[in-house]
């Protein structure tokens, strides 16, 4: 195998259409993926945006003597969102955790079917976590006595941001359930790729 080969990274085989991503870049493999990525990379600014709220508010409480209300719950409301959708990005870009020990070891086919096992345990966690995530929501959007009302943190300042960040977890799962779906369809429809070191 050439170095060139080598260097360029995985390339994408015309027969398996999105089986394999186009570089080393995260580019996902289903236009849902790539929407994902898209709209991941741009709210990756957001943890700058955290960093210097955070300062800002460490500057008012230290120097100033004057903390304030609202950036504790705002810092924190703002990462526990971008982790969340995290999930969304470690799926769409084939970075969530695998035992590649086990996975590198094998063949190409065997590990398709192992990824099809894979996407067959994720929809059966999503099904889970959609059920207990839409009461969750519901619950969170909805006073006990039927009329609208957002949950809020209870706080001095009182914020809505827990009724937010609880239906923010139910949209996540309902795309991650049709990630897993996508996948398990582009795993079941095309075969496995050979592997590199089949063209030395």
């Amino acid at each position: 195998m050439s170095a060139a080969k080598l260097s360029s990274g995985p390339e994408r085989n015309p027969d398996h259409g999105d089986l394999l991503p186009e570089s080393d870049e995260d580019v996902g493999f289903t236009r849902l993926d790539r929407a994902i990525v898209w709209l991941g990379k741009r709210l990756s600014l957001v943890f700058a945006a955290i960093v210097l709220v955070s300062f800002y508010e460490i500057v008012q409480r230290y120097v100033f003597d004057s903390p304030t209300l609202w950036v504790h719950e705002t810092v924190t409301f703002a990462g526990a969102t971008l982790f969340v959708l995290g999930g969304l990005y470690a799926l769409a870009t084939d970075r969530h955790v695998r035992i590649v020990l086990i996975y590198d070891a094998v063949s190409p086919q065997v590990q398709r079917w192992l990824r099809v096992v894979h996407h067959l345990f994720g929809l059966a966690f999503c099904s889970m976590m959609l059920y207990a995530s839409w009461f969750m929501a519901k619950g969170a959007v909805r006073a006990p006595w039927g009329g609208w009302r957002l949950e809020t943190s209870g706080s001095a300042w009182n914020p809505p941001f827990p009724a937010f960040l609880k239906v923010i977890i139910l949209v996540a799962i309902v795309i991650m359930t049709l990630q897993f779906v996508l996948h398990l369809i582009r795993d079941l429809r095309h075969p496995a790729p050979p592997r590199e070191n089949d063209d030395v």
